[in-house]
């Protein structure tokens, strides 16, 4: 069997990969947590742009399927972890103790984004909407605190960037179904909440810039668990 390494969505996909890496030493060698946010962010048009050349191309494979988590670990996992890390240390500590193996607790997210990336290339339920935050989601999110820190000057608590580490962690690992931004063709009608979803994005993005980065996540969550709840509700009265 002749295995492809080198195809252009596996290109992109490593493309993705090094962003997360250049990212991490970002974070931790230089402490440049908008660099690392950058990174990430570039990332992200990476791995979009890997599937969408997979699919028109013709050149989805196993080992991509493979290559592409094995990036996203790297890339939404463990940078956005080691934004937290840094961003850690730079905050005053308010309740928390000065115990040295507090700030590695942010890790937990990498660990959790690795099993939420398992999880999804074995869970057949996944192609039309997601179980759990997407990991790039999340790791947006975690990343773009440190952004707002460093070029707004928003502070945040030790034990706000270590909720967020665990709360994000644990989101990604939720039995929550959350919608995916796949169109069912253009038309209003079945993609309701994507139009909804992205309407309201480009309006924060309009009015508050790039600071709107996590309350666009937050806006994800909220509208995945208001759907959640009402289809359950529907189930349980018979709709």
């Amino acid at each position: 069997m002749k295995i492809k390494l080198f195809t252009l969505p596996n290109l992109l996909t490593l493309s993705n990969l090094l962003c997360g890496a250049f990212a991490t030493v970002a974070a931790l060698s230089y402490g440049n947590l908008t660099l690392a946010f950058g990174l990430i962010v570039l990332a992200a048009v990476f791995d979009f742009l890997d599937g969408f050349a997979a699919r028109l191309l013709h050149q989805s494979s196993p080992i991509g399927l493979q290559l592409d988590s094995l990036a996203d670990d790297i890339t939404f996992g463990l940078a956005p972890s080691a934004v937290l890390f840094v961003l850690y240390g730079r905050m005053a500590p308010q309740v928390l103790p000065e115990a040295a193996w507090i700030p590695y607790v942010v890790f937990v997210f990498a660990a959790f984004a690795a099993l939420r990336l398992a999880r999804f290339n074995i869970d057949d339920t996944q192609r039309g909407e997601f179980l759990g935050l997407p990991s790039p989601a999340a790791a947006l999110f975690c990343a773009s605190l440190g952004w707002l820190a460093e070029r707004y000057g928003v502070l945040f608590s030790r034990e706000t960037t270590l909720v967020v580490a665990l709360g994000m962690a644990i989101l990604m690992v939720a039995g929550v179904r959350m919608f995916a931004l796949k169109f069912h063709g253009f038309g209003w009608h079945g993609n309701e909440i994507r139009y909804g979803f992205l309407l309201l994005s480009l309006i924060l993005l309009i009015v508050l810039g790039g600071v709107a980065v996590p309350l666009i996540i937050l806006l994800y969550i909220v509208i995945s668990l208001v759907r959640n709840a009402v289809c359950r509700g529907g189930e349980g009265n018979g709709l």
